[in-house]
C-alpha cells in the first residue's frame, strides 16, 4: 500500500490505496480529508501500519541554526523534559517565572521552524526582543506580514491567515493558551499541521469549560507550578490580606434596593442565579424580556455602589501612605473608577485609551521609581510586561482565578522586599461571593 499526502487550506488530502480510520473519505475527488492538526496522529499511523508514503505537506522557510545560550533556573529545566517526552503539551507557570525562556530552550534544542502566537503587539514586541537572540525575528500581524524561521503573531493575525500559516512551521508556541480554544481561535490549531506543539499560561482553565479542548489542539498538561511552589526563591515571598470594608449608610441603602430590583426578577422568573453561565443566560433573555435589561441594569448600578464605595477609597489612601517607600499597583475592573483614583491621588492611569508611548513613559518613571504607584483596570492583567512592583490593591475584579494569579504575578518578581497582595472587598454585597469563587477556584 501506498499514499500521497497533500496540504491544503488547512486540511490534508490523501491519495492512495490506504484506509485513513480518522479521516472523511471524499467521494468526488477520491480521497481522504482530515484536520491539519492530525497530521503527527497521520504520520504515525501510517509508520505503526508500515504503509509507504510520500508527502507535499510543508512549505518551510529557511532553517537557520539556533545558535544560543542561557541559564535555566532548575524547574524551567524540568518543564523542558517533561514537554520534550512528546514534544506537545502546556505549561503552567506562575506570571514573572520565565516561560518566555522554557520557550526559548524548546526553540534551541529543536531548532525548527517555530511560530509564536500571543494575544497583544506588546507581546509581539516583547516576543521578538528575546528572540533576536537567534537572529533575526519576523513579525506577522497588522503591522507586517514577514516570514521567517522565527515568527511571532497576534492570535488575530494567525487566524485570519491560518490557511496560509497553516504549513509553514514545525513547531507553534500558543502563549497564553487559554486563549486558543475559544470558537474562533481555535482554528489556528487546527488549521496547523505543526507536530510539535507548546502551550504557556499561568492558568489554564477558562469559566467557560472550553479549556477542555486544549489536549486535542495543543496536548494536555505536562508541567505546572503554583506561585507558593517557588515563592521565597525564584519568585519573592507574598502574602495576601483581605480586607472587608462595609459601605456607608447611604450607600448601602443604595445597594440594597438595586440589588432587590435584579433579584425579584430572578425569582418572579423562576431562574437560577449562581454562575456565570447563569448570568449570561440572563444576559440573552434582554433580546426578548424588558424587564431583563432593567433588572441587570439596576444589578450593574448596584456593583458600581460597591466598587466605588468611600470606605474603599479612605482604605486605599491608608494603604498608599504605610506603604510610601514600594511600588504600588492599584487594579480595578472599571476604567471609572481608575480615572476617579488617578484624580484623587494624583496616580498615573493606564487604560486600553493610553497610547503606547505614554505607557512606555509610565513605565519608565515608575521603574526609576518617579512614580510610586500606577492605576490600571484589566490592561495589566496580561500582555504587558510591567516593571517590578511588591505592592498590589485589587479595587475591584472578577471571580476569574486566572485573573487573580496574574495580577498576584504582577508583584512576585523578586526585589528584595515581601510582596503584598490586598484584596479590598465591599462588605454584605456581591462582591465577598467573587472574592470567595476566585479564592476557591485558586486553592482547588
Amino acid at each position: 500500500m501506498f499514499v500521497e499526502i497533500e496540504y491544503d487550506r488547512g486540511t490534508l488530502i490523501v491519495k492512495g490505496d490506504a484506509h485513513v480510520p480518522f479521516g472523511r473519505y471524499d467521494e468526488r475527488s477520491r480521497c481522504f480529508r482530515l484536520p491539519a492538526y492530525k497530521y503527527r496522529d497521520l504520520i504515525d499511523y501510517l509508520d505503526l501500519s508500515g504503509i509507504e508514503y510520500t508527502e507535499r505537506v510543508f512549505n518551510l522557510p529557511p532553517t537557520p541554526f539556533f545558535e544560543a545560550e542561557f541559564e535555566l533556573r532548575d524547574y524551567q529545566e524540568e518543564a523542558v523534559a517533561r514537554w520534550m517526552v512528546d514534544r506537545r503539551g502546556v505549561i503552567v507557570l506562575p506570571t514573572g517565572a520565565g516561560k518566555t525562556y522554557v520557550a526559548m530552550e524548546v526553540i534551541r534544542e529543536l531548532n525548527v521552524s517555530t511560530l509564536v502566537v500571543v494575544p497583544t503587539l506588546d507581546l509581539v514586541d516583547q516576543w521578538i526582543e528575546k528572540l533576536a537572540v537567534f537572529g533575526e525575528v519576523a513579525e506577522f500581524s497588522g503591522r507586517s506580514k514577514e516570514i521567517k524561521a522565527i515568527t511571532v503573531s497576534t492570535y488575530d493575525s494567525a487566524y485570519m491567515n491560518a490557511e496560509k500559516l497553516g504549513n509553514r512551521f514545525m513547531l507553534i508556541v500558543f502563549d497564553e493558551v487559554h486563549h486558543l480554544p475559544s470558537e474562533s481561535y481555535s482554528s489556528i490549531a487546527e488549521m496547523s499541521a505543526a507536530p510539535y506543539r507548546l502551550g504557556l499560561t499561568a492558568t489554564m482553565e477558562r469559566d467557560d469549560g472550553l479549556h477542555a479542548k486544549l489536549p486535542e489542539l495543543v496536548g494536555g498538561k505536562v508541567f505546572e507550578l503554583k506561585p507558593d511552589d517557588i515563592a521565597g526563591k525564584h519568585l519573592a515571598p507574598y502574602t495576601i490580606k483581605r480586607l472587608v470594608i462595609p459601605l456607608d449608610e447611604m450607600e448601602k441603602k443604595a445597594y440594597e434596593a438595586k440589588a432587590r430590583v435584579f433579584k425579584d426578577y430572578v425569582k418572579r422568573r423562576g431562574l437560577k442565579f449562581s454562575s456565570p453561565d447563569d448570568f449570561r443566560k440572563i444576559v440573552m433573555r434582554t433580546g426578548f424580556d424588558s424587564l431583563a435589561y432593567e433588572a441587570l441594569k439596576s444589578w450593574d448600578e448596584a456593583r458600581k455602589i460597591a466598587y466605588n464605595s468611600k470606605n474603599k477609597l479612605k482604605m486605599l489612601k491608608r494603604i498608599l501612605e504605610e506603604h510610601k517607600n514600594d511600588k504600588i499597583i492599584i487594579f480595578t475592573r472599571h476604567n471609572e473608577l481608575v480615572y476617579r483614583i488617578s484624580k484623587i491621588f494624583l496616580i498615573p492611569a493606564i487604560t486600553y485609551r493610553t497610547d503606547q508611548k505614554e505607557r512606555k513613559e509610565i513605565f519608565k518613571y515608575f521603574k526609576k521609581g518617579l512614580y510610586r504607584a500606577i492605576v490600571s483596570s484589566q490592561v495589566l492583567d496580561e500582555g504587558i510586561d510591567v516593571p517590578d512592583a511588591n505592592i498590589g490593591i485589587i479595587m475591584s475584579g472578577t471571580g476569574s482565578s486566572r485573573e487573580y494569579i496574574q495580577r498576584l504575578g504582577r508583584i512576585l518578581r523578586p526585589s528584595g522586599k515581601k510582596a503584598i497582595l490586598y484584596e479590598l472587598v465591599s462588605a454584605e454585597t456581591s462582591e465577598t461571593r467573587t472574592s470567595f469563587r476566585r479564592r476557591r477556584k485558586l486553592k482547588e
